[in-house]
């Protein structure tokens, strides 16, 4: 068994609220898990409206599959108009960790 976990720190445009923010991290988090069934949430910088930690999980029985699926979230989340990626972490953990 490997568990793959992403965790993204996002950067928002023109957002003035925290009302604002949750209108574009929502649905970010709701497409990502409909589209890759991974569990994601809003993890961190709940605080600040410009600035969003996205953080998802998934997992697999072979590398490669979740590799790929990682990957695929990661290109979704960067290629969102409305946020600027600053940083990913990517860990891939298995059951003989």
């Amino acid at each position: 068994m490997y568990v793959g976990t992403l965790s993204f720190d996002l950067l928002l445009g023109d957002v003035r609220s925290l009302k604002e923010k949750r209108s574009v991290v929502r649905p970010i988090v709701a497409e990502l898990q409909r589209k890759y069934a991974v569990s994601a949430a809003e993890v961190g910088d709940q605080d600040l409206h410009r600035r969003a930690e996205i953080g998802l999980a998934v997992v697999s029985g072979d590398t490669g599959h979740l590799t790929d699926v990682l990957d695929r979230c990661e290109r979704l989340v960067a290629g969102r108009p409305e946020v600027e990626l600053l940083s990913v972490r990517r860990r891939l953990h298995s059951d003989e960790d």
